[in-house]
């Protein structure tokens, strides 16, 4: 097993608190402020900033600090008219069919304990869509939903206050899980459309 090095430890640590709500959106990440709660090196923290700017979890910009980018309504409501027609081409490819690694998805998400950090909801929310996705077996379909993953993935965070229990997400997975496995396409195409309604991300 490779070791975890000092720049991906902490770049873990800050995706962890992106994901979890904990750096909230809009709020600056300055170089020194890191570099003195976690006792690294100014290099070290930008280049864990970096890799989160690469992953689309923050933007930098010149002459300002790395800052958690605000989704907003307008931009969920974007967000899923530009995946609503990606999830139900896969709804189609895999109707009819059980999925194992979303199913697996499926319980890592309903086996989380009552608050749990929020990034492990999102972590296991993501890969199940994600499992969904790569099982239609399209690798340009798989690419192009891998380009909205971090909006994706910072739209969850919103949506913490709209769950109490993050078992509450699980039903309505497995729910979806079920529809798709049963079929028919349409029935499959449906579920998928009422998923992705803008609390759903």
């Amino acid at each position: 097993m490779r070791p975890v090095s000092t720049v991906e430890a902490l770049a873990a640590a800050l995706r962890e608190r992106v994901l979890s709500g904990d750096i909230e959106p809009g709020a600056a990440l300055p170089e020194q402020e890191l570099s003195v709660r976690y006792g690294v090196a100014r290099p070290t923290v930008r280049e864990a900033l970096a890799l989160l700017v690469h992953e689309g979890l923050l933007r930098r910009e010149r002459n300002r600090s790395a800052y958690v980018p605000v989704i907003t309504s307008a931009d969920l409501a974007d967000l899923m008219y530009v995946r609503a027609p990606l999830e139900e081409l896969m709804a189609r490819a895999v109707a009819g069919r059980r999925v194992t690694a979303a199913e697996e998805a499926l319980d890592r998400l309903s086996g989380l304990p009552p608050g749990a950090p929020w990034a492990a909801v999102v972590a296991e929310h993501m890969a199940l869509h994600e499992a969904l996705v790569a099982a239609a077996g399209s690798p340009r379909l798989e690419r192009l939903y891998g380009t909205l993953a971090a909006e994706t993935r910072l739209g969850l965070v919103g949506l913490r206050h709209a769950y109490e229990d993050p078992h509450e997400l699980a039903a309505e997975h497995a729910a979806l899980l079920r529809v798709i496995a049963e079929g028919p396409a349409d029935a499959a195409v449906l579920a998928v459309r009422e998923h992705l309604r803008w609390r759903h991300a």
